[in-house]
């Protein structure tokens, strides 16, 4: 009976494992939707022509009148989501801030310069009306501020979805991440354009393994 026993944990503990672990990976290999289509850029003023959300991962922000002061949401982000995954083709980051904060807009990209390969910080300018109908667009729980800022940024898909947590810890639904909190940025934000980028990464390979099939 023993005997049976032993060799019957034996055999069932680690097909457990696999099973517990299979269902974590499936669980955890996609960050979920929360808005599946939201607003485009194409009322606002852009750097160039070419810069769009659709096939891009894109960190969206609203700076609001204020840009000077909204420096240190800069610096975390910079460092903690910019510097780590500014290498991939297919990331970029949008702040939307009003018409007339040209001026700061440049004084803020020069000290960002300073730190840092800027080709994939844009800033784009809006009228209150376009950002504000922007903004509503994400369906979030928060709003923008007199000044036409939050300290939340989101992280927007390929299709122009908006990602987040539907089972956080402490928000359950999380649509955006605190910028002024490097604490949230280093830990949940960063943890989930991982999840983002590996979820891409992972499709395209199932895609080129697929294509590589058929040529055969």
């Amino acid at each position: 009976m023993k005997k049976n026993f032993v060799l019957g944990v034996l055999f069932i503990l680690p097909l457990v494992a696999y099973l517990f672990f299979a269902s974590g990976v499936n669980h955890f290999s996609k960050l979920p939707v929360l808005e599946k289509s939201i607003g485009d850029l194409s009322n606002f003023v852009k750097p160039n022509d070419s810069l769009k959300l659709k096939d891009n991962i894109t960190i969206i922000g609203f700076l609001g009148k204020e840009v000077t002061y909204r420096k240190g949401n800069l610096f975390n982000l910079n460092q903690k989501i910019y510097n780590y995954f500014n290498e991939f083709s297919d990331f970029q980051m949008v702040m939307i801030v009003p018409k007339g904060s040209e001026e700061q807009v440049r004084s803020s990209l020069q000290e960002l310069d300073r730190l840092t390969d800027i080709h994939k910080w844009n800033f784009v300018f809006g009228e209150p009306n376009e950002i504000q109908s922007f903004f509503e667009s994400l369906k979030s729980p928060y709003k923008l501020d007199a000044n036409l800022y939050t300290p939340q940024v989101f992280i927007v898909d390929k299709k122009g979805a908006l990602r987040g947590r539907d089972d956080d810890e402490d928000e359950g639904d999380l649509y955006g991440y605190d910028a002024s909190s490097p604490a949230e940025i280093n830990g949940k934000m960063k943890d989930d354009v991982k999840v983002i980028l590996a979820e891409y990464r992972l499709a395209l390979k199932k895609y080129n393994k697929l294509k590589t099939q058929i040529s055969e």
